[in-house]
């Protein structure tokens, strides 16, 4: 009898463990899945590990999914394959108008001068204005496709009187080099890249056209559920630009060997950026608002946006 009590007693004890050993699994199978691009500061993040140190005791791990740019990540996002990410201004006005279900959860100040019209140093386009009937290359739905349209409003000229192109980063800048196209408008580090590389001459940046905010966006589903844990990722943002600022020779050290451009033409691309995260005020609402009107007024969007309402509002 005593024998088949201490088999129970130690049946029951297993039970227990294995109990505790599944709910501990469980608590730490939690999962945010983040989506970074290979600049800013959602890549430092990823290399320090700092994110993972705060959301361990939370119950959670990270998974990171690297994007070539701001519009394949808006994709992801509209189809639930990440929870969190980083963006320019214009990837989440056509993610909105896609049905994407996320919201703005961030931003950093504007950069202005990390975006820019660019030309080869040969280049007799002195003037945006000389770019009427030229190919301009660029990336559908980014940041740099509302510089060109505000640049070529100045400038008095139509988004139709150029010949868009659209490519990503790096097939523009093939296209760029062997001549091609005759401008390519694009981001920093690649800016910065062209520039040192290619002699490439900026003929206009976003000073006073497109203030170049990076936003910070997560979906709507995983906000709801997990609050806390997008404000620990902004946290641990914030934490990172407390780091870099002013450090432009230490983050381009750190940033090289993954995106693969040399340190000292990161520091030219990273004394253009910005830093301190913060929610977005109405200044930044109404500045998007202005952006999606644009792209509404071209025809590029088949609907108008309001983009307030996807907005976190305090306390979600």
């Amino acid at each position: 009898m005593r024998s088949l009590e201490r088999l129970m007693m130690v049946a029951i004890l297993s039970i227990g463990v294995v109990a505790a050993s599944i709910g501990v699994s469980h608590a730490h199978d939690k999962v945010v899945r983040v989506g970074y691009q290979k600049y800013g500061n959602l890549i430092l993040l990823k290399g320090k590990g700092t994110l993972e140190q705060k959301l361990t005791p939370l119950g959670f791990k990270v998974e990171w999914k690297e994007f070539p740019s701001g519009p394949p990540l808006l994709e992801a996002l509209n189809v639930d394959a990440i929870d969190f990410g980083h963006a320019g201004e214009s990837p989440p006005i056509f993610g909105q108008a896609a049905g994407a279900q996320f919201l703005y959860v961030a931003h950093e100040p504007p950069a202005p001068k990390g975006e820019a019209i660019l030309v080869p140093k040969t280049s007799p386009i002195t003037q945006v204005a000389d770019l009427k009937g030229k190919k301009v290359a660029f990336n559908k739905g980014s940041n740099v496709h509302y510089l060109l349209v505000k640049a070529l409003e100045k400038a008095g000229l139509k988004y139709a009187d150029i010949e868009p192109v659209f490519l990503a980063p790096a097939d523009a800048r093939a296209a760029f080099e062997r001549g091609s196209v005759d401008a390519w408008v694009i981001w920093d580090p690649y800016q910065a890249s062209a520039e040192v590389a290619t002699g490439a001459r900026i003929l206009a940046d976003g000073t006073g056209l497109a203030p170049n905010h990076q936003f910070y966006l997560a979906s709507q589903k995983f906000t709801s559920a997990y609050p806390q844990i997008v404000d620990a990722v902004i946290d641990a943002l914030a934490d990172i630009d407390r780091w870099a600022d002013g450090k432009e020779a230490a983050v381009a050290e750190e940033l090289s060997a993954g995106i693969g451009i040399p340190a000292p033409v990161l520091e030219i691309a990273l004394k253009r950026q910005t830093y301190g995260i913060r929610p977005l005020d109405d200044k930044v609402i109404a500045s998007q608002q202005s952006i999606a009107d644009t792209f509404h007024a071209l025809g590029l969007l088949p609907k108008p946006l309001v983009v307030s309402s996807i907005v976190r509002k305090a306390g979600l």
